[in-house]
């Protein structure tokens, strides 16, 4: 009674195995399912082969490799974030003005 029924009890069906991606194949980051869509609808041509939309991938990965390291410390000029804080939430200014000059209690 060691067959393969008996050990797994004969109930229910065998797990199936977990999908794995066509960037996680090629070990890259960007998704080649989605680029053989575009590929595919935006009709440039009338059959999308299987390898071009990973190497398509592969190149668009690489060239923003290199763009991120070649514009790594480049700073945009009043490219930032000015803060904008609101007034309430500002801490109020303390400080000695006319008529806390001769005052002797302390402000907590």
């Amino acid at each position: 009674m060691s067959s393969t029924a008996a050990s797994k009890g004969g109930r229910g069906k065998p797990k199936a195995s977990k999908s794995v991606s066509r960037s996680s194949k090629a070990g890259l980051q960007f998704p080649v399912g989605r680029i053989a869509r575009f590929l595919k609808a935006g009709k440039y041509a009338e059959r999308v082969g299987a390898g071009a939309p990973v190497y398509l991938s592969a190149v668009l990965e690489y060239l923003a490799a290199e763009l991120s390291k070649l514009l790594g410390t480049v700073t945009i000029a009043n490219g930032g974030v000015l803060p904008n804080i609101h007034q309430n939430l500002l801490p109020k200014k303390v400080g000695k003005g006319k008529g806390e000059i001769g005052s002797a209690s302390q402000e907590f």
